[in-house]
């Protein structure tokens, strides 16, 4: 059986970082996207494989994502500090 899990991946200035909303503590992180995605399959793989050897069932996936639109490309500029 798959089971998919919501992923957030984060660009951070030298790498990507990822976490599993539904599976607290299990993160990853890659100089790439690409790294990182891989990693995080990795990682949860281990974090269910450990919650079954510790008698946990794991969860559900129950975390879902979307876009949310709350500005204009023009509040991203930077902005010139007066003085």
């Amino acid at each position: 059986m798959t089971v998919r899990y919501a992923i957030v991946v984060e660009k951070a200035k030298r790498n990507y970082g990822a976490y599993v909303p539904d599976l607290p503590g299990c993160v990853a992180t890659a100089a790439t996207r690409k790294g990182v995605e891989r990693r995080i399959r990795e990682a949860i793989e281990m974090h269910l494989a450990g919650m079954r050897e510790d008698g946990i069932r794991p969860p559900r996936p129950s975390a879902s994502s979307g876009w949310v639109e709350v500005a204009s490309a023009a509040a991203f500029r930077r902005t010139r500090k007066a003085g």
